[in-house]
């Protein structure tokens, strides 16, 4: 599938960019290396341009392979990066996949998060034709666990080890 732009109403989804009319990469590192971010994805590193020029070929590659479809979230009237969201895991045959989303420290508390996963839910159970869409996240992230319950996720249960700081993981489940 080629990639697809969705207008958010208050923010525009579009593809990752590194190239001369936009670049996303500085506010890729911005993101990754905030602590909050490091809390929560700590084995996901992009610390400099060059890292966060090559999470944008994957982002490409993952897409083009039916493997992930990820949308940067941006700021309608500048493009400026706010976060990334999407469905990962994806299984096409299965028509399943798994709800992705981080938000750039200067754009939580907007609503962007549930605004952008809800109109990337939309897409995935609408054009896709995903029947079923999980979500996880750690017991101690109470801002997806917010996400989850604004998007219309209904609880599945904890799974794995308690992890020191974060707990256990917490298993959400989408239906179409």
């Amino acid at each position: 599938m080629e990639h697809v732009e969705i207008n958010a109403g208050e923010f525009y989804l579009r593809q990752l960019r590194a190239d001369d009319l936009m670049d996303d990469r500085p506010a890729l590192v911005e993101a990754f290396t905030d602590p909050v971010f490091r809390r929560f994805e700590p084995k996901l590193a992009v610390t400099t341009l060059d890292e966060a020029g090559a999470y944008i070929v994957r982002r490409d590659a993952e897409w083009a392979g039916d493997q992930r479809y990820a949308w940067a979230i941006a700021e309608p009237t500048t493009g400026a990066l706010l976060g990334e969201t999407g469905i990962k895991n994806l299984d096409l045959a299965a028509g399943t996949g798994e709800a992705a989303i981080w938000l750039h420290p200067a754009a939580r508390g907007r609503g962007a998060a549930t605004v952008s996963l809800g109109a990337v839910l939309r897409f995935a159970f609408g054009a896709v034709g995903l029947t079923e869409i999980r979500y996880l996240h750690s017991e101690a992230n109470s801002a997806s666990r917010a996400v989850a319950e604004r998007c219309g996720f209904s609880y599945d249960g904890l799974f794995g080890e308690d992890m020191p700081g974060l707990g256990r993981g917490v298993r959400w489940v989408l239906t179409a």
